[in-house]
């Protein structure tokens, strides 16, 4: 099983796309709305999210140690083939 988190903005229509790919193929994920998140929980996030990208773009979704920003299908697929 992938270990998979999902750093999004409750807003952004690419973070929608990237949490629906994942529920389509019943990943389990661990999601972090940044935006809707508040006071010293945010401020973690954003620490954790200005190391992954330095830009703040999203989403970021990490499976198994594996960096994909934005949405990319084709290479959150290939992060989640059994075996990779």
């Amino acid at each position: 099983m992938n270990t998979v988190k999902l750093f999004s903005l409750s807003t952004c229509p690419w973070c929608k796309k990237v949490k629906q790919l994942l529920a389509e193929r019943n990943i389990v994920f661990e999601l972090f709305e940044v935006d809707l998140a508040e006071g010293d929980e945010q401020k973690r996030m954003l620490a954790e999210v200005d190391q992954l990208s330095p830009k703040r773009s999203f989403p970021i979704t990490i499976i198994d140690g594996t960096v994909i920003l934005g949405y990319k299908q084709d290479e959150i697929e290939e992060a989640l083939r059994p075996g990779k």
